[in-house]
């Protein structure tokens, strides 16, 4: 199995992230990189020792991240993580427990959200609350649309090649396309909960809204590509439940004193919010000179 894992960050988290993936249990021809997608003037040096890094910034998306990557390896399965999650050691045993089916393309790992203590910041409580990165939140889109998210997944090479791999130009949603190109050309999915990752928890509210405004994004590009794929709830509706939602779970949770179901309350709404915002914001990078947000300067 060949992991690869898209980074974009400062050389201290770099080292982190490969600290975390050292621990991983490999068996004979497993390998795992890290591919840096952060554009610098210079790749960084690096020592001969650990988990080695790639330097493959042509394209600021993870997608092109993990192309880049898998072009390098050549094992039969592929392994995709992101660099905010620790995966158990025996991840890549727990995907062959049992072995996939020779028709399956993809297996969605499990996503656990990183623990937070009753006491923890409240959009790190929320956020293990609410299960904000499980697997469970897009499988649930049915048999038709549901996908796992690339946080933790394995594929077949021979699928992957298949059907071209991931769509480089776009900055989210690459999981879903991946996953439903793959359907169409007659591969499956399983699931393997126990071939799990712990993955960090947004900790502040400006992360909390970006990532969901940046999920919202890839909703659109998902749902205009694939009509119906995303479940989409009219403004009008959004907001008149967000109002509800906020001021009816607020009042039931001073009644109970319940903090937990205050920052439901709260912040439940913030995130839809936020994700439908994000419906306005381009998904493909370059962003395309057409854009709105191109012609006024907020995009390069």
């Amino acid at each position: 199995m060949d992991v690869i894992v898209p980074f974009k960050g400062s050389p201290e988290a770099l080292g982190r992230l490969r600290g975390r993936l050292s621990a991983l249990s490999l068996r004979s021809g497993d390998t795992v990189l890290v591919v840096d997608n952060t554009p610098r003037p210079e790749p960084l040096a690096e020592d001969d020792a650990g988990v080695p890094v790639l330097h493959a910034d042509g394209r600021p998306t993870p997608a092109f991240a993990r192309n880049a990557g898998i072009a390098r390896g050549e094992a039969e399965w592929l392994v995709f993580c992101d660099a905010d999650t620790e995966p158990r050691p025996d991840l890549l045993d727990r995907y062959f427990d049992p072995p996939p089916a020779p028709w399956t393309g993809l297996v969605g790992g499990g996503v656990i959200d990183e623990p937070a203590p009753a006491d923890a910041s409240p959009v790190a409580r929320y956020a293990h609350l609410r299960s904000v990165m499980s697997q469970e939140d897009t499988f649930d889109f049915g048999d038709q649309w549901g996908y796992p998210k690339t946080a933790n997944v394995a594929c077949r090479r021979a699928a992957f090649e298949q059907v071209g791999g991931f769509r480089e130009e776009i900055r989210a949603a690459e999981d879903a396309d991946l996953t439903y190109r793959l359907r169409a050309a007659g591969w499956e999915v399983e699931r393997r909960e126990d071939a799990a990752v712990v993955h960090a928890s947004r900790t502040t509210l400006r992360g909390l809204i970006a990532q969901q405004a940046l999920w919202g994004a890839g909703g659109a590009w998902v749902d205009s590509v694939y009509p119906g794929a995303v479940p989409l709830v009219g403004r009008p509706g959004l907001l008149r439940w967000a109002a509800s939602t906020t001021l009816g779970g607020l009042l039931r949770a001073i009644r109970r004193r319940d903090r937990d179901a205050a920052l439901v309350a709260v912040f439940r709404p913030l995130e839809a919010l936020a994700w439908e915002a994000g419906r306005l914001l381009p998904n493909e990078r370059p962003v395309p000179d057409s854009s709105l947000w191109k012609r006024l300067g907020l995009y390069r």
